[in-house]
């Protein structure tokens, strides 16, 4: 056995010693650090084993416009914009709701994009692909590409539970194509269903095959969901991930109109209701005012504010460090304001005009405002509990139920392989390895932490867990990063000639000014007004629950191996990339 696969071999055993030591928090910090220690000797042979054979390869580039645009579109285009957006929608007045939406969207949502974009081509130009080596250009310092290890940790964290999700929704699809979802008209059947399905019942029920036939079980639906995420990256940019959102986008498009015409052709269901119709769903969703309520008085509530910011920031995927890896492999003067727009326009469509005429209008029909409001208080509750039932309750419901979750798992699947592509770059440059180890390397990492969040399901708890801290928090402080290292690193004039650069539409400059004063203001205020009303139950969360404690330790290990990954990549970088010679560049 080789020096490297031995160290990588005792490393591994000791990240999976972490898993099993969740019971009890000293043995878990033990285990985090015995297992830092093998990893980094580990990196330490494989950077030595690399030098020595160092191979160029050709960069990996987009074959085409429309290419790089479904691309970041489908990167943005998720879970979110069919479920939760609605949700929030319905909770807080409906159009009202808009207001504050479209707002945040000119202040903080296209602004970001821009930055991103920008910093991302500028990075490529200089041989970067991956957040580190990025930020390495954009702030010559040592310490640069050490803030860019989020722009790794978050989308290699959040697909770890979001593949599993994605599986839900092709389990869904499946058994609604083959009738076997058909569980009457009691949302209780539905709920006991979802809870048995994903673990919510005990920790480690998910794994349980004994007695449970392959079709109720949601592990053949995770390992497809696995394979083909990978099958895909590992193709590549072009021959991969383009591809694959040339065709995907368009069948999500059809597919959710498929479902908005049957919804927009319910009419009245139930005679005895005549209240519960299409066209009072559709006020419900968008009128101003309702509920008793005058405009200015929905507009004063400090908390919609605070959700239609978070919102935009969740349904453009700015703040993962994703739009910078692909617009690193831009060409130069490959125009990046009309495509950063352009994606935007595209994932707002699917958001606004798609998702939100969809499902709350359909679950309106059947439950009236009563049932919406208690439906939209759980994306989870909405999605995979209370539509279902609406779909068997609805004429052609079997084949519309299929046909929303095949549209659900497409969009979960075109975001889910965005999220691998940042931690394949810096593998690629950072310690020289080709395309296979990289994609065998990463598939080992995230389904270690899959099966993690798998196992340890009931109530969700891992789950929720990483997508606090690392959905929500760590997305935050990177996208305040970003706006920093865009408004006052590269500043004003820089940054909006890197925009004007093949630019086939002129941003106005006062966008430049809103990113530099305005957009870091809105996120340090929203987020630490959101830290304080949330943070503190999932910090007091650690010290009661283990399952916590090893959910943030796992969190904590999965950040000091790309910290480690990243040691190693400037170590290399200052050989290949000296910063002294790029320096005027």
């Amino acid at each position: 056995m080789s020096t490297t696969t031995a160290s990588a071999s005792k490393g591994f055993q000791f990240m999976l010693l972490v898993t099993s030591q969740c019971n009890g928090r000293p043995q878990l910090v033990k285990s985090i650090y015995v297992s830092v220690v093998y990893i980094w000797r580990w990196f330490g042979v494989l950077s030595a084993h690399v030098s020595r054979r160092h191979v160029k390869e050709k960069k990996e580039a987009w074959g085409s416009r429309i290419g790089v645009i479904l691309a970041v579109t489908g990167s943005a285009v998720g879970l979110g914009n069919f479920l939760r957006f609605p949700g929030k929608a319905a909770q807080y007045e409906g159009g009202a709701f808009m207001i504050p939406y479209f707002i945040t969207l000119l202040l903080l949502g296209l602004p970001i994009a821009w930055a991103e974009w920008a910093m991302g081509r500028h990075g490529g130009a200089h041989g970067h692909n991956s957040l580190p080596g990025i930020f390495r250009v954009v702030w010559r310092s040592k310490l640069a590409p050490y803030f860019g290890v989020l722009g790794l940790l978050i989308p290699v964290a959040i697909y770890m539970y979001y593949v599993y999700i994605e599986a839900w929704c092709l389990g869904y699809a499946w058994k609604f194509a083959t009738g076997s979802m058909a569980l009457g008209t009691d949302k209780a059947k539905y709920a006991e269903f979802f809870s048995r399905y994903v673990g919510l019942n005990e920790h480690g029920s998910a794994f349980a095959i004994s007695g449970v036939s392959w079709s109720d079980s949601v592990l053949p639906s995770l390992l497809i969901c696995f394979v083909l995420n990978f099958v895909i990256i590992y193709r590549g940019l072009s021959k991969g991930i383009e591809l694959f959102c040339k065709w995907a986008m368009p069948a999500l498009i059809v597919c959710a109109f498929i479902v908005l015409a049957r919804v927009l052709t319910l009419g009245t269901p139930n005679p005895a209701k005549p209240d519960q119709n299409v066209m009072n769903g559709l006020g419900f969703m968008w009128n101003l005012g309702w509920g008793g309520k005058t405009v200015w008085q929905s507009l004063a509530n400090s908390q919609m504010w605070l959700e239609a910011a978070g919102q935009i920031f969740f349904t453009l995927s700015v703040g993962f460090g994703i739009i910078s890896c692909y617009a690193s492999y831009l060409k130069p003067n490959d125009d990046i304001a009309l495509s950063s727009l352009t994606a935007c326009a595209g994932n707002e469509f699917c958001e606004v005009a798609l998702g939100g005429l969809i499902t709350v209008p359909a679950a309106f029909v059947f439950l009236g405002t009563v049932g919406v409001m208690e439906a939209t208080r759980s994306t989870f509750n909405l999605g995979f509990m209370t539509l279902p039932m609406i779909f068997n309750t609805m004429p052609l419901g079997q084949f519309v139920g299929a046909v929303f979750f095949v549209l659900l798992f497409l969009a979960a699947l075109t975001s889910s392989i965005s999220m691998l592509q940042p931690a394949i770059a810096l593998m690629e440059e950072g310690l020289g390895l080709g395309r296979r180890a990289s994609v065998a390397m990463l598939g080992f990492i995230t389904s270690v932490g899959t099966a993690f969040v798998v196992y340890f399901s009931k109530d969700a708890v891992a789950l929720d867990t990483f997508d606090f801290w690392v959905g929500s928090v760590c997305i935050y402080v990177l996208a305040t990063i970003q706006v920093i290292l865009f408004g006052w690193v590269i500043g004003v004039e820089r940054g909006y000639e890197e925009i004007k650069r093949g630019a086939e539409i002129r941003v106005p400059k006062f966008f430049m000014y809103i990113i530099k004063y305005v957009s870091p203001a809105y996120l340090l205020i929203v987020f630490v007004v959101w830290l304080f009303q949330t943070a503190g139950t999932y910090v007091r969360k650690i010290g009661r629950d283990p399952v916590v404690a090893g959910s943030v330790g796992f969190i904590v290990l999965l950040f000091v191996f790309f910290l480690m990954l990243t040691a190693q990549s400037v170590r290399r970088w200052n050989k290949v990339h000296p910063l002294d010679k790029e320096a005027g560049q």
